[in-house]
C-alpha cells in the first residue's frame, strides 16, 4: 500500500467509494450523492488549506481516502480540525485506515493543528473502532439528530490530542506536495 497527496484527477476513483456508503448507509448523512464533478471541487478546495490523501493498493487503484476539514468558523477554533476517512469495501480491516489516518496526523502536527474530531453516525462499530484504535477518545453524543433511510440516528463524537496546546503558532497551509 502507498499513500500519496489526492489529486482533482482522483475524484471518480473516490466517489466509487463514497457512493454506496451515501446510497445505502446512515454513515454519512449525505441524502444524495455528489457528482464526480462535486466530489473533484471538493478535493481542491480541500487541498488549497488542508491535507486529503489517499491510498492506493498494489495496482494502483485507490483503495482509501482521509482529509481534514475546518472544525468551526470562529477564529478561536483555528487549531483544531474534523477528519474523516473512507476504504473501498473490499479493503477494509487491512489497515488502510490506520495508515491513512496516521500519515494525515503527521500533516496536521506539521501545519500546526492541536486537536481533531471525528463524527460518527451510530451505530458504526467498524469507524468507533478504528477512531479508538488511533488514539480518538469519545467525548460526547449529540442524539436523535439526522433523519435518514427512515429513522433517527444519533452522532458520537471522538476527540484526539495531536499535540499538546501551547501557545499557538499561525496555521501553515497545507501544499499539496507528494508523499509516499
Amino acid at each position: 500500500m502507498s499513500l500519496r497527496v489526492a489529486q482533482p484527477a482522483d475524484a471518480a476513483a473516490i466517489h466509487a467509494i463514497y457512493l454506496p456508503i451515501v446510497r445505502d448507509t446512515s454513515i454519512s448523512f449525505e441524502l444524495a450523492p455528489p457528482s464526480i464533478v462535486e466530489m473533484r471541487d471538493r478535493i481542491s478546495r480541500t487541498l488549497e488549506t488542508l491535507p486529503w490523501l489517499v491510498s492506493e493498493d498494489s495496482q494502483g487503484q485507490i483503495n482509501g481516502y482521509a482529509y481534514a476539514g475546518k472544525h468551526r468558523e470562529r477564529l478561536a477554533y483555528q487549531w483544531a480540525v474534523d477528519v474523516t476517512a473512507y476504504v473501498r469495501e473490499d479493503s477494509r480491516k487491512s489497515g488502510i485506515g490506520k495508515h491513512l489516518y496516521g500519515t494525515l496526523f503527521e500533516e496536521l502536527v506539521r501545519l500546526g493543528y492541536c486537536q481533531a474530531f471525528g463524527g460518527i453516525a451510530l451505530p458504526n462499530d467498524a469507524s468507533v473502532a478504528l477512531h479508538e484504535s488511533v488514539g480518538f477518545t469519545h467525548i460526547g453524543t449529540y442524539r436523535n439528530v439526522g433523519f435518514k433511510l427512515g429513522a433517527w440516528h444519533d452522532v458520537g463524537w471522538w476527540q484526539k490530542e495531536l499535540q499538546a496546546p501551547a501557545e499557538p503558532s499561525p496555521i501553515l497551509n497545507f501544499t499539496g506536495r507528494s508523499r509516499t
